[in-house]
């Protein structure tokens, strides 16, 4: 556990003190709004335990943390929620409220009921759809429309909490997992100030989720990723845009893997039989279960991202040729 290095003196008087819990990149600009918002104070931030990185593998912390103590906010790195040190810590700083985005851990309900409003998340779909650890890439590869945030206070069932308010967000035709994800993670952010703000004033009640539209999200594994190019073209599509920037879609050539990171389907060509591959000068396409794709960006075994027309004159496919195989 980190202390302040200097106190907070420049805001002014709180009406509610607030423990932020986060880890990811994408939980920052929450705390962000939470800090410019100037009615509350954020006390304390709790994120997960440093971890490695980069090739030497050195232990970093999470980028919540690093942004916190750029402010001078004491940090809690937990290795379980439930450590008797961290919870009596959090009794000490008694927040009013817990607001979390992308935690990274189960809270048990000791410390559930540590702040008298509870712990409240900000979740990347519109409850009760896409319950769980990926819903922003679940709802890509699901193909659906229109997507958004979500504001729930956390109870002890998988992101079944009543909701405080929702902001929906339409999914464009070449949005990526990351694209929506940094899209959300603004608009979520106000989304959260403002429940913070409805919570103190008494102007926001959560509503109960509705027992119908449940559908669950879990994470994303390699597997998953893998790209079956018997699929329609559409599937093949939102699997690559799903899986993109992790875990990475990708298919076998040659025996090893290709990760592919970027497809545009093409319904005017039928002549290629599913992962069968043909390239020109400046475009390489493959056969799916429908109509064919084009690769853009592929990222071979060992090596860099890189266009699919560069990596197809280096490979010189032969005719016949498949992804998959």
């Amino acid at each position: 556990m980190c202390r302040p290095q200097r106190p907070r003196t420049d805001r002014q008087s709180p009406f509610m003190k607030l423990v932020f819990a986060g880890t990811p990149e994408v939980a920052v600009p929450a705390l962000d709004a939470l800090l410019a918002s100037g009615r509350h104070e954020v006390a304390a931030v709790v994120t997960r335990p440093d971890a490695p990185a980069g090739r030497g593998r050195r232990l970093v912390a999470s980028p919540v943390a690093q942004r916190a103590e750029e402010e001078g906010i004491e940090v809690l790195k937990p290795a379980k929620p439930r450590d008797e040190d961290f919870l009596a810590r959090l009794r000490e700083i008694a927040p009013d409220c817990c607001p979390v985005v992308a935690y990274g851990a189960l809270l048990p309900r000791t410390a559930l009921d540590i702040p008298a409003h509870g712990w409240v998340n900000l979740h990347f779909s519109l409850l009760p759809a896409w319950r769980g650890a990926a819903p922003v890439q679940h709802s890509l590869m699901a193909g659906d429309e229109v997507t958004g945030a979500s504001t729930f206070r956390i109870e002890e069932g998988l992101d079944s909490g009543p909701v405080y308010g929702v902001v929906t967000e339409e999914i464009r035709p070449t949005d990526t997992s990351g694209d929506l994800l940094t899209r959300l993670a603004f608009a979520g952010a106000g989304l959260l100030a403002a429940t913070m703000d409805g919570i103190e004033d008494g102007s926001l009640k959560p509503v109960p989720q509705p027992a119908e539209g449940v559908t669950l999200a879990p994470k994303i594994q390699v597997e998953d990723a893998h790209v079956d190019f018997a699929a329609p073209a559409l599937r093949v599509d939102r699997v690559v845009r799903g899986c993109t920037p992790a875990p990475g879609a990708w298919t076998v050539f040659r025996g090893e893997r290709l990760k592919l990171i970027q497809v545009a389907p093409l319904p005017d060509r039928t002549d290629l039989a599913p992962g069968e591959l043909a390239a020109g000068k400046n475009n390489v396409y493959a056969g799916t279960g429908s109509y064919a794709v084009e690769l853009l960006w592929v990222q071979p075994q060992g090596k860099k991202p890189m266009k699919a027309a560069d990596w197809a004159r280096g490979v010189r496919i032969a005719p016949g040729e498949r992804l998959g195989a």
